[in-house]
């Protein structure tokens, strides 16, 4: 403890202004080639630094907003398909907006080359940024604000942003839940939202005392680096912090993002949107960047460091959680191991398609998926992942360049995320930048170099719905 906090100490002292969890909100130049961002001795008291971040959110806001929209057509557009639990609607249609006098066969028929040198690259298939993202941490959907608010009387709403997607555009909340051990039951969740007041409640009878144990943990709010009593905070009142599944929601997701803690300097970190947890038991690594090698490691990694955005010393300072590996962090991984995908009775024990039951439109969108699409290469049935990390080189297709705070630069390897389920699970790719499915075959279609035609591009949009 005492090294973290002289390493704290020293940082702030040899920067010349105050940086975030004590003040000023820095750029990208102030945060520089920096390692450590955040001193351990507030420079400004909490209250200068939650009025002036109060008075900015507004502004913060409509930055993002114009950024949003300038990218994406944000309506609402509902298909005649509905996500697992059957409360949400999917959303349909390619909202990435083009270049003007653009199309999408003309943009797919040029090089990466130059499509890059005449800045044509689609503004929504660079990577996104934070709605702040020179300070960065985890953002809320307000349905998971409200619900927390109202059964624990705990506070997820920060006072410096919000959530950036209107609700049309995120998962259904609350999401189904299917066990891979009662799979007979289908979705256990009542339609309720899993918290520390009503899991007994909710499991009894369908989990192990272990898994219980676990699941109790998962649900336990420990401090995070937005979310504790010091005056880093980004809460109007000190805060007990943030559950496992507050961000992995009845072990699915709601949306919440935040900035991969595995990349320095600031500016360079990308937009981290939240993995489901369905089908946990199949993959063999975790993480974005880290390629942690078992669910326990990734487990302890996020309690010990990821919460504080991968930051010892803060975590030191705000009360990082030190979860004994034998038993605590085996439970919580057993319990993770437990979430399963949701039923696709459309596909056979092997993970394709019954011809006896798939449309020709699915059975087209299957061939192109295993064919010409390429998709099945890095999603190979029964579970559509290969346990591999990808580099797609889409720095390709544009300039270095900073947005909104964040250096727009390649992303590297990323882990290949399975695509069972994936309905329930907008929005795409690491960051979120991909709104629909619809999106997301466009964006591999031009960086993979596919030259789909309309009609399979369609089909694969009607298959990934099948999976």
């Amino acid at each position: 403890m005492t090294v973290l906090v002289a390493l704290g100490t020293a940082y702030a002292q040899a920067t010349k202004d105050p940086k975030p969890g004590g003040q000023k909100t820095p750029t990208a130049k102030d945060t520089g080639d920096q390692t450590y961002t955040i001193p351990i001795v507030a420079e400004e008291s909490f209250k200068a630094v939650m009025d002036r971040d109060v008075k900015e959110k507004p502004g913060v806001m409509r930055r993002q907003q114009t950024l949003m929209e300038s990218r994406y057509d944000l309506s609402n557009r509902a298909a005649p398909l509905k996500m697992s639990g059957g409360r949400k609607a999917l959303q349909q249609g390619v909202r990435v907006k083009l270049p003007s006098g653009m199309t999408w066969e003309k943009l797919a028929a040029m090089s990466p080359e130059e499509i890059r040198e005449k800045g044509l690259f689609p503004q929504g298939f660079l990577p996104l940024p934070h709605v702040k993202h020179a300070v960065g941490g985890q953002v809320f959907p307000k349905q998971q604000i409200d619900e927390i608010r109202k059964q624990e009387g705990r506070s997820l709403e920060r006072f410096d942003v919000d959530m950036d997607l209107p609700e049309h555009l995120l998962p259904e909340f609350p999401p189904p839940i299917f066990l891979s051990n009662r799979p007979e039951l289908g979705d256990v969740s009542q339609g309720k939202v899993l918290t520390i007041r009503n899991f007994f409640e909710l499991m009894n009878g369908k989990l192990t005392p272990v898994q219980m144990e676990g699941m109790r943990q998962l649900l336990t709010p420990f401090p995070q680096a937005e979310f504790n009593a010091t005056d880093a905070r980004k809460v109007a009142e000190g805060s007990l912090g943030v559950t496992c599944l507050d961000c992995h929601v009845n072990g699915h997701t709601n949306g919440a993002f935040h900035l991969t803690p595995d990349v320095r300097p600031q500016a360079a970190r990308f937009r981290l949107d939240t993995t489901s947890l369905r089908g946990m038991f199949n993959q063999q690594i975790h993480g974005s960047k880290r390629s942690l090698r078992s669910i326990e490691d990734f487990t302890e990694f996020e309690q010990r460091t990821a919460y504080f955005n991968g930051d010892i010393a803060d975590a030191a300072k705000k009360g990082v959680n030190e979860p004994d590996r034998p038993t605590q962090v085996a439970m919580m991984a057993q319990m993770q191991n437990m979430f399963d995908f949701p039923p696709a009775p459309k596909l056979m024990t092997n993970g394709r398609l019954d011809p006896a039951q798939a449309t020709d439109l699915e059975k087209l969108g299957e061939q192109v998926f295993f064919g010409k699409g390429q998709c099945g290469s890095c999603h190979p049935a029964p579970f559509f992942l290969d346990n591999n990390m990808h580099d797609l080189k889409v720095e390709r297709f544009f300039k270095p360049q900073e947005i909104n705070g964040q250096l727009i630069r390649p992303d590297g390897p990323i882990k290949a995320f399975t695509l069972r389920g994936i309905k329930d699970s907008p929005p795409y790719l690491h960051d979120g930048r991909l709104l629909t499915l619809e999106d997301t075959v466009e964006f591999f279609n031009l960086v993979l170099g596919l030259k789909l035609e309309a009609r399979e591009k369609e089909a694969l949009v009607h298959y990934m719905r099948a999976i």
